[in-house]
């Protein structure tokens, strides 16, 4: 639990709070946000998503949820997780690691020859951004066809329904970084 007092008084600090204030927010004595920072108290759950609503931040953060993935950032080519193949065989992995307080998405998808990407795409709230590593994709989305070769990139609403298909004779690689909006 030191640690999570760490995280409080770090936190604190870098929003600019003062012990007394954070302390009046959310309706303890300074002494006892004091003694929380220092290990010495725990806070009730209650206390503790006072103090995570007042420092603008989750109580995951707080009690280091997902500080595992803050220790070990990179994910090797190896480790990419599949997480689904389509019947036209296009094969979808996630490249990082799962945390829910992430914002973005980054997966590779691999296109055998004159594969597509159906069903494997939904349409979501949010953005995204495609990176061809290697081949050639057509991209249909909206009754148009945008054709592109390695080095290219896309940029849509993810709202938008669309299909990227290998048009080539060999396989394709495609960065997709997708991005959904925080509540």
């Amino acid at each position: 639990m030191l640690r999570m007092g760490e995280r409080i008084r770090n936190r604190r600090e870098n929003l600019n709070i003062q012990i007394n204030d954070l302390a009046s927010t959310i309706g303890v004595t300074p002494s006892l946000i004091s003694q929380i920072e220092r290990a010495k108290a725990f806070p009730s759950i209650v206390t503790l998503k006072k103090i995570a609503d007042a420092l603008q931040t989750t109580v995951g953060n707080l009690i280091g949820e997902n500080e595992t993935y803050m220790k070990k950032p990179v994910v090797t080519f190896s480790e990419k997780k599949l997480v689904q193949a389509n019947e036209s065989g296009a094969t979808l992995y996630l490249l990082s690691h799962h945390d829910q307080q992430k914002v973005m998405e980054p997966h590779l998808i691999v296109f055998a020859p004159k594969t597509s990407s159906e069903n494997l795409l939904n349409a979501t709230v949010g953005q995204s951004f495609y990176h061809i590593l290697k081949g050639n994709l057509k991209i249909e989305m909206n009754f148009q066809e945008y054709l592109l070769g390695q080095g290219d990139s896309f940029y849509v609403n993810s709202g938008y329904k669309h299909t990227i298909y290998n048009i080539g004779d060999s396989e394709a690689n495609l960065l997709w970084i997708s991005s959904h909006p925080t509540l």
